[in-house]
């Protein structure tokens, strides 16, 4: 009997009828004969009027009071979705992530998994249950409550299946799979019937919401199979596989877009060695992720130098920017929040010269400067002010054509 892992996002069970269809998708898995584990997300907006209510009360909450109240919105869908199996005559039972041994570090609100344990999962697996965890959350060592992060209910359940053993991980949302760009923003953007872990990892680096990047990480160095289906048909939706030398590579396999960045400047800072790591060794020890780095040409000794972090991180690295600058005799730390990420991905662009240019011939027809510039072999990002993003994902997306179908390199 194989085991498979669903995994419902927060639209999927956003009102008590969504509920009871999960349970009916659920069971009929269970009656196809596979054991199932189910993670589940907080019902709808859960968390967002959780977060509100903390944010009404602190301007700035204590990290671990934090994950012990959004902790609780997943403990309420699973109960309700075990309910909804049982009135379908199928015994289910839930857990909280504490409860099933799902052990993180330390880092509240950012956590981190370590191992999972899993031996109450596979006791119920065992008993002919169908198993239901609450995602997105988790436990230190030491009994402290934590949680993943925003989108952690993925990353729980490929590991999950990475512990399990599971057959699939079927990521379940309100979209139909991954697309060429995000459909509200490009009607005709395709929905990419296959992707390896590389190119997931980097489109959900660079924007695409349809999975957390750690999820990502841990289904490639597990090798989990992923498959993104929609949670209202039964159509096929896009699996992220393991690469392989046989596999068709698409030049391009979409567009996406980043708007919850921001970019910190710290000016006029002495050109020498060993500035740079003193400022970026200073964030890394206060856990903020660092994305796009760019140091300017030196002028008397002097440049500045820019990077970008997600904005909920924004006032604490400027604040640790600013030590850091006094302490080095820099003139000064700037924030712009008014910035967008857009970026185009895909592994056949590595032996594909070229697309570079075309990408940024595209933005010039439209006259978007380009602020920043990343890259990786497959991946290209820029930076644009924010208020253009849109119109720079649609004009890259036409650029390349990708509307009107994938172009596969030899």
């Amino acid at each position: 009997m194989s085991l498979v892992v669903q995994k419902y996002g927060g639209t999927s069970v956003a009102d008590t009828e969504k509920i009871k269809n999960v349970a009916r998708r659920v069971v009929a898995t269970r009656e196809k004969g596979h054991q199932v584990v189910v993670v589940i997300s907080a019902l709808g907006d859960t968390t967002d009027r959780l977060l509100e209510l903390a944010h009404s009360i602190s301007r700035r909450p204590p990290a671990r009071e934090l994950d012990m109240l959004l902790s609780t919105g997943e403990q309420i869908s699973v109960a309700l979705l075990s309910m909804a199996i049982h009135e379908l005559g199928h015994d289910a039972i839930s857990f909280t992530g504490a409860q099933v041994g799902l052990i993180t570090d330390s880092t509240h609100t950012k956590a981190k998994i370590l191992r999972v344990e899993g031996g109450s999962i596979e006791d119920s697996l065992r008993q002919g249950k169908i198993v239901i965890v609450a995602g997105f959350q988790g436990v230190t060592v030491d009994n402290q409550i934590t949680t993943l992060g925003r989108g952690g209910s993925d990353t729980t359940a490929v590991a999950l299946a990475a512990a399990l053993g599971a057959e699939v991980c079927e990521i379940y949302t309100d979209v139909d799979g991954v697309f060429t760009a995000d459909p509200r923003l490009v009607p005709e953007a395709r929905k990419i019937p296959r992707l390896s872990y590389e190119e997931m990892l980097e489109m959900a680096a660079t924007g695409a919401k349809v999975l957390q990047l750690r999820s990502v990480e841990f289904a490639r160095n597990y090798g989990v199979v992923i498959h993104v289906r929609s949670s209202f048909h039964e159509g096929e939706g896009t699996w992220i596989v393991p690469a392989e030398e046989s596999m068709e590579r698409a030049i391009i396999s979409g567009v996406t877009h980043e708007l919850g960045e921001a970019k910190v400047t710290v000016q006029d800072v002495p050109d020498r060695p060993g500035v740079a790591a003193s400022l970026f060794r200073a964030l890394a020890d206060a856990n903020i992720n660092v994305d796009m780095i760019i140091q300017n040409v030196s002028e008397d000794n002097r440049t500045s130098i820019s990077f970008t972090v997600m904005k909920e991180d924004a006032e604490k690295a400027a604040q640790i920017s600013r030590e850091v600058a006094e302490r080095l005799g820099a003139s000064g730390v700037t924030v712009d929040d008014g910035i967008a990420k857009v970026s185009l991905v895909g592994a056949g662009m590595k032996t594909h010269p070229g697309v570079a240019a075309q990408m940024f011939e595209a933005l010039a027809e439209r006259g978007i400067n380009i602020e920043m510039i990343s890259t990786s072999t497959i991946k290209i990002s820029c930076v644009v002010r924010a208020d253009r993003v849109e119109e720079a994902v649609r004009a890259i997306h036409s650029k390349f054509g990708l509307e009107k179908g994938v172009v596969f390199r030899e």
